[in-house]
């Protein structure tokens, strides 16, 4: 039933609630659609068919009977390979986990889960959640949706490192998508592919379960088509954890209460340091458009200097790197994943085992990362990056006593071809630079689609906001997305090929 795909959490649940189709011919149209075209996009590493359509019956069943139903029930969801799904390979795209089946279930998942969430499958990523465009992946690179326009067919990256998620939303694959945020690995795809990502508030989200990559700066957050897909979902998954210590000890929250709010009066600034070199021009374009949408809807913006941000990305790849180099020292053949079966002692085990296991980009980062850490060199590179960060983080204090949120561009460029920047990694590196600063200060940021340059590729905007104005964000991307409508043009994916 192609109608069924492409639609909102809210008119999927009105046609599930009437009685006008039921969970299961949902769930059987999403599967027929990845049977289909995930072959040309390879947004999944495993698609879940069995427990999907299980999931489904049990919705069905629910609503047979009149009991009460989850946020999501009867919604088709997808999860970064990363992301804990009890007796289904979690492999971040990786050779050392090929066949790491995980014996519990990731937090998040179980919370998707209790709200009758229908898992359609585990989608592919950069391997360990390294990179900017999926291109990483060791099994495949996945495809954005938007290649399948009339443009000439390029193959375009979907970004990263969740690409696989959000390719997965934009190609209508499932309703929404869960995928993790390092350094802009939900919002940077979420920009290319044209769809809403966020990265919660760091600790409003439990990591209970998500494979770590940089434990100070991992945070789980969602995707969608909409701003309301992604609130509902966030709903469901936000609140305290007892198993993940970085967890926030906050209330759980209804982030729809406040959706539709209006915005008069809200305090925006344009951070000046990301609007202008480095950003291309018909970007600049666009974000300065949606500022006047947001002055016509009674915002005040201003301008907001914020010097401390070109330090970014170097403190970003220090820190990020060195946390990587301690947390996948656990991947040495002993414990479990892959293990190199001909080496005859423990050391050419170990070495034999993580090369072949491990990806470039992947042995780059632990190369890196021990080197900063490294006697002699922790307090040149780790210590003082840390400290610069706190620098970051003050900086964005300063800003929010002026402003309520601030506004920049979320990527420098829209979606690049293959192959464009794989051999100049710091180019590939530069892919982040707008997002990189919410992850270092720990606040919330989203991703929405503002515009289309002249080939017709989504523009993403990105909004900041300070610690636990996860709401607000919500809030004031809804009411951009309702004057504007640009979540109502889907990629080609969902037009020509359901």
């Amino acid at each position: 039933m192609k109608e069924l795909i492409g639609k909102s959490i809210s008119k999927l649940q009105e046609l599930l609630a009437s009685k006008q189709v039921k969970a299961k011919e949902v769930c059987d149209a999403h599967l027929n659609h990845i049977d289909r075209l995930d072959k040309e996009i390879f947004a999944f590493n495993t698609v879940t068919h069995g427990l999907a359509r299980k999931q489904a019956e049990l919705v069905d069943q629910q609503i047979a009977a009149g009991d009460k139903l989850g946020k999501l029930a009867g919604i088709p969801i997808a999860l970064k390979d990363n992301i804990c799904l009890q007796g289904y390979p979690t492999t971040c795209s990786s050779k050392i986990l090929a066949n790491f089946m995980p014996p519990y279930d990731a937090t998040v998942t179980k919370r998707l889960f209790e709200q009758g969430a229908v898992c359609v499958g585990k989608t592919n990523m950069d391997e360990f959640a390294m990179g900017s465009s999926t291109e990483n992946s060791a099994f495949k690179p996945t495809l954005n949706p938007w290649s399948l326009m009339g443009n000439g067919n390029k193959k375009l990256v979907p970004g990263g490192s969740s690409g696989g998620s959000t390719a997965s939303v934009a190609a209508g694959f499932s309703t929404v998508a869960l995928g993790s945020d390092t350094g802009g690995s939900i919002r940077q795809p979420a920009s290319f592919c044209g769809v809403v990502g966020m990265k919660p508030t760091y600790g409003l989200v439990s990591r209970f379960g998500l494979v770590a990559f940089a434990s100070s700066l991992d945070q789980i957050g969602p995707l969608g088509r909409t701003t309301e897909d992604v609130a509902i979902t966030l709903s469901a998954i936000a609140g305290h954890d007892s198993h993940d210590s970085t967890s926030l000890p906050e209330p759980k929250v209804d982030f729809l209460s406040d959706l539709k709010k209006p915005i008069k009066g809200l305090r925006l600034g344009i951070i000046s340091e990301l609007l202008g070199e480095g950003i291309e021009a018909e970007i600049q374009e666009a974000i300065k458009k949606a500022i006047e949408t947001y002055r016509s809807l009674g915002a005040k913006c201003d301008q907001v200097s914020m010097p401390n941000l070109k330090h970014a990305l170097p403190v970003y790849y220090i820190i990020a790197t060195a946390e990587a180099s301690a947390n996948l020292a656990r991947y040495d053949g002993v414990r479990y994943g892959l293990r190199d079966k001909e080496s005859k002692d423990v050391l050419s085990m170990y070495y034999k085992t993580r090369q072949a296991g491990f990806g470039a980009e992947v042995k780059r980062r632990i190369m890196l990362g021990t080197f900063a850490l490294s006697t002699g060199y922790y307090d040149a590179y780790y210590k003082k990056a840390q400290q610069v960060r706190q620098l970051i983080k003050n900086e964005f204090d300063q800003a929010f006593q002026k402003f309520d949120l601030l506004i920049c561009p979320t990527s420098p460029s829209v979606a690049f071809e293959f192959g464009a920047k794989t051999s100049d990694p710091l180019s590939m590196y530069l892919s982040d630079i707008a997002t990189i600063p919410a992850n270092l200060a720990g606040i919330p940021a989203v991703s929405l689609p503002c515009s289309f340059d002249k080939q017709g590729l989504p523009i993403g905007l990105q909004l900041m906001g300070p610690a636990l104005s996860d709401a607000k964000l919500l809030q004031a991307a809804f009411a951009f997305e309702s004057t504007t409508n640009f979540d109502n043009q889907p990629p080609p994916a969902l037009l020509t090929k359901v």
